[in-house]
């Protein structure tokens, strides 16, 4: 059976977590029908495209269900699992890329021209994509910083950076995203 969040109870949670933790493979299947769909979308966040995400979101899984017995019940369980999923995106980065890649960016690119403002916005699809374009240094600190809320000390604290670097790729995300999205407009209208 598929469950949606809002169909669990905390008792029934509670149940298939005590089964995870026994391995049970039905309860297994059913923590990640419940819980996959969103994670996705985060995983989609993180990832430069599908393929990447659908490995984060495999290897999160799996952790998740390695460590499931250290879940204290002290937090969303939906939120244990959100963080393990990040921490997979963020290890899966600092595998891949070993520096920091800056693209030089011009002074234009930082203002919307006044005709813009108004415009019909993007779907969901559209804004994923967007920042799955971004440059692995620029996606991750938009990421983190954007959703996850963080400040700038704990996003260079999490990758191994200065605060400085960390404000400059979430300055330089920004710009990129901008110019991407007026580049956009112009194609639709």
């Amino acid at each position: 059976m598929i469950y949606k969040d809002s169909d669990i109870t905390s008792t029934e949670l509670q149940k298939l977590i005590a089964g995870c933790v026994a391995c049970d493979r039905r309860c297994q299947r059913t923590v990640y029908e419940l819980y996959a769909p969103s994670m996705m979308a985060l995983c989609e966040r993180y990832s430069k495209n599908q393929e990447e995400a659908e490995e984060v979101l495999q290897d999160g899984f799996i952790l998740v269900f390695r460590f499931i017995h250290q879940f204290k019940n002290l937090g969303s369980f939906g939120g244990w699992i959100r963080k393990i999923i990040i921490n997979c995106a963020l290890k899966k980065y600092r595998r891949k890329y070993n520096g920091f890649h800056f693209i030089p960016l011009s002074d234009d690119l930082y203002r919307i021209p006044a005709e813009h403002a108004s415009s019909d916005p993007f779907s969901g699809k559209d804004l994923i994509r967007m920042i799955q374009q971004l440059p692995p240094a620029c996606r991750m600190v938009f990421n983190l910083y954007v959703f996850e809320g963080l400040k700038h000390r704990e996003i260079a604290d999490m990758l191994g950076i200065t605060e400085g670097t960390s404000k400059s790729n979430l300055f330089d995300a920004r710009s990129i995203l901008k110019k991407q999205i007026l580049r956009e407009m112009k194609i639709a209208r």
